[in-house]
């Protein structure tokens, strides 16, 4: 007796175009021995091939390097439409996916960075990969508070703001646009002031979310202790 495939689980669609088409590209692999966590790793060793790729610098290098952030980026949704249809989903595999996401985006910044060289600001020389690396450890900073808003509110703590199919995050899909014109230099000097400042952004955010799960407790502990004197 053979046993009859299982047919993926009816959850509702992605609101994003990539992840709906990431959902129908992982649904023959439900049933199959593939796991999210494989997918992940797949996503994670293209986005260093990328970045490896951008911190050789050079016209062909960088947007070889940009094409495989963009595929790498795609390959982030497949994971988690496959834990979703599958049932497969895990909190190790959500904080590995978490840190893969981490780990390739400092990457990118910094490869870019790298592959630029030195940057002139104002008449003085920035060493190469530093304004890449100031962006990357920003943007490691965001991850690791939004992964304690999660833990604390709950996905919909960090839940991105969409527009017509699109995600914050798909604005990595126009980074070959940046290496096909040559403006990646500009680019990396943007993202290391850029991702600070959202990055004090996503800290503000943190300390209220912080404030606001906090207070129910204060405010059980009064109610405990009113209710303790009320007793005597």
């Amino acid at each position: 007796m053979t046993s009859q495939p299982r047919p993926p689980l009816n959850v509702p669609l992605p609101r994003t175009w990539d992840a709906r088409l990431a959902r129908r590209l992982v649904t023959p692999l439900v049933d199959t021995w593939v796991t999210p966590n494989h997918l992940t790793t797949l996503r994670l060793l293209i986005g260093v091939a990328g970045a490896l790729c951008l911190a050789r610098g050079g016209f062909a290098w960088a947007n070889a390097g940009a094409l495989l952030i963009v595929l790498s980026n795609f390959v982030d949704h497949t994971d988690g439409e496959l834990a979703r249809i599958g049932g497969k989903s895990s909190r190790i595999g959500h904080f590995y996916d978490l840190a893969c996401d981490a780990l390739v985006t400092v990457m990118l910044f910094v490869g870019m960075g790298v592959g630029v060289g030195g940057t002139l600001i104002g008449g003085l020389k920035i060493a190469p990969g530093v304004l890449g690396a100031a962006a990357g450890v920003a943007i490691a900073l965001i991850f690791f508070l939004r992964m304690r808003i999660e833990e604390m509110a709950g996905k919909a703590g960090t839940k991105q703001a969409s527009l017509g199919g699109f995600e914050t995050e798909d604005v990595l899909y126009l980074l070959p646009i940046v290496t096909l014109t040559n403006v990646v230099a500009p680019f990396v000097v943007v993202a290391s002031i850029g991702a600070p400042l959202f990055a004090a952004w996503v800290v503000v955010d943190y300390w209220r979310v912080a404030r606001r799960v906090a207070r129910p407790t204060v405010n059980a502990a009064k109610a405990s202790e009113t209710q303790l004197w009320a007793s005597e």
